[in-house]
């Protein structure tokens, strides 16, 4: 097996507002296209922000998604969700939301209420997954996965572990479904351990340090916040070695779709034709109400 290396790291840029609940930086659709890092179509980071006790909860009013899944990782803090389907649930800390918008849903997000009034540091990371054409229409449905529920792959301190959102490490398989090959961990590191990856050298791979800091591959130490994208087509295995103690690392591949994507807003299709059907079938109430 040959190492895989780095190819890009980026740091936070500008942080914008999504409603008054979420205080966001990108690491894809700028410096990294979208076509380089398919199937991962966009991913808002929300860096360690500290909130006032408030009675009424921030949050993001009813918007629609159609085409394509969103994956919310809560790090710090508590996130409540609705939507048109009658769903509605909580995720906190180390838990995930997978979203499967598909033929279309609204949905709103905000902070829990009880965590709301309270306040605290919160942190998050949300990432729109695209779909293969041929599921865009899949009927919208969620995948609630909690901590304390998920694959959890000890490393050789008996201490530090993998947990397996979706994917398999070491031939241990995640819980969530997925319509295409994707891998999705969060590597929970005490310092000086190590973190051995593979993935196909095709597959689109990428890091994100949540919490601490990292050496990669024995060379390039990476701190908290930094994003890295590793290259293509060449290695298939990199190493983590953690820099300091409770580091917390996401890490993203997935095989590229390697279709067509035409996108406005919450849409992500791969026609402008069906970007236009979207629009009318949001306008006609086809997504339900909220």
């Amino acid at each position: 097996m040959k190492t895989r290396y780095i190819e890009k790291i980026l740091h936070p840029g500008t942080f914008n507002w999504v409603g008054d609940a979420f205080y966001t930086t990108s690491f894809i659709g700028g410096q990294i296209s979208r076509r380089r890092i398919d199937p991962f179509f966009a991913l808002g980071y929300n860096a360690d922000i500290e909130f006032e006790a408030e009675e009424i909860p921030r949050g993001v009013g009813a918007h629609p998604h159609k085409g394509f899944e969103t994956v919310t990782l809560a790090y710090k803090g508590k996130i409540a969700h609705k939507d048109s389907r009658g769903n509605h649930s909580v995720i906190g800390e180390g838990d995930v939301q997978w979203m499967t918008a598909g033929a279309g849903i609204l949905h709103q997000e905000y902070h829990e209420e009880e965590w709301s009034k309270k306040g605290g540091l919160f942190q998050m990371v949300q990432i729109w997954m695209n779909l293969p054409a041929k599921d865009r229409e899949t009927t919208p449905h969620y995948q609630d996965l909690l901590f304390d529920q998920m694959t959890k792959v000890m490393l050789d301190d008996e201490v530090s572990y993998i947990h397996v959102i979706t994917g398999e490490y070491k031939g241990h398989q995640g819980k969530a479904t997925t319509y295409s090959p994707i891998h999705m961990y969060n590597a929970y590191l005490q310092n000086g351990v190590n973190a051995n990856f593979e993935f196909p050298n095709h597959y689109n791979t990428a890091i994100l340090i949540i919490e601490g800091s990292v050496k990669v591959n024995g060379e390039e130490v990476l701190e908290k916040d930094s994003f890295a994208l590793f290259e293509n087509d060449k290695g298939d295995t990199f190493t983590l070695e953690a820099m300091s103690e409770d580091t917390i690392v996401l890490v993203l591949s997935g095989e590229p779709l390697n279709e067509p994507i035409d996108h406005y807003g919450p849409f992500v299709m791969n026609t402008q034709e069906q970007l236009v059907k979207a629009f009318e079938e949001f306008k006609a109430g086809k997504f339900g109400t909220l």
